[in-house]
């Protein structure tokens, strides 16, 4: 049990399972979600990083993390030998007893603490419904709005925390329906015109996605894959400190994509 600022990893670890619903939501074949490293059994510390990386590793040392929380995990790759940046990411978590836990498509589609839900309510609007299905789930959040589609983007540029990447605003001046898929997700404008969103945000997308935007006649704007996957370790991070007691720290590594 959890008791003054300290809990358990196995305790955080079932926690976790269920409030993400990881039994639940599908994720890509590759992707590995739920606790990849394991390290100490008392979890005081945590840090949250978008991606395991051996830069995000370094960070998690140097502030006496005792978990690295993250959206990107480890592992997606099929099994290989741990040399070169492999060894590079994995040593220092044996050496330190850092656990890592990473929640991919669960975090993005959570209610609460996803990405999705994260960026509308961070540009002041509450989310109403769902689009865009992976497998059974429904990974995007929209909300029903009445608003101009230049005022969005400066609600969406004041919500992220960096510049946004793109925008191809080929949509009604006056949006009725704005809809958040974070990260990679410019393959799905067409699944966000079909749930009636006129404004759809994403991190980023191929160069098709342009004529995509500009045919079906939506508005589509960029934030960064990076900039617009922030906000589900952060608010998952913030909840198990208010859960548990427990302390934790952004690792901000940005890739500027």
């Amino acid at each position: 049990m959890s008791t003054n600022g300290v809990v358990l990893l196995d305790e955080l670890v079932g926690y976790l399972a269920s409030y993400l619903r990881l039994g639940e939501v599908k994720d890509y074949p590759a992707a590995w979600n739920g606790l990849q490293v394991e390290g100490r059994s008392e979890i005081r510390r945590i840090g949250a990083a978008v991606d395991a990386s051996v830069a995000s590793v370094d960070e998690a040392v140097v502030c006496s993390a005792d978990l690295l929380l993250v959206h990107h995990g480890l592992f997606w790759d099929p099994a290989r030998p741990l040399v070169g940046r492999g060894l590079r990411r994995i040593a220092p978590l044996i050496r330190n007893n850092i656990s890592v836990y990473a929640s991919h498509l669960p975090l993005d589609a959570h209610p609460e603490v996803g990405n999705n839900a994260g960026i509308l309510r961070t540009m002041g609007v509450e989310p109403t419904g769902q689009f865009g299905d992976y497998q059974g789930t429904l990974l995007g959040f929209y909300a029903d709005i009445d608003c101009h589609k230049d005022d969005l983007l400066l609600m969406l540029q004041q919500a992220l925390p960096s510049p946004i990447r793109n925008a191809f605003l080929f949509g009604p001046s006056r949006c009725r329906r704005v809809g958040v898929i974070s990260g990679g997700a410019g393959a799905l404008i067409a699944e966000a015109k079909a749930a009636g969103v006129d404004f759809y945000i994403t991190g980023e997308g191929a160069q098709h996605t342009y004529f995509d935007a500009r045919e079906l006649e939506i508005n589509v704007a960029y934030g960064g894959h990076y900039a617009t996957e922030t906000f589900g370790v952060k608010a998952l991070a913030q909840h198990l400190a208010e859960q548990f007691g427990i302390q934790w720290m952004f690792l901000d590594i940005p890739t500027g994509l």
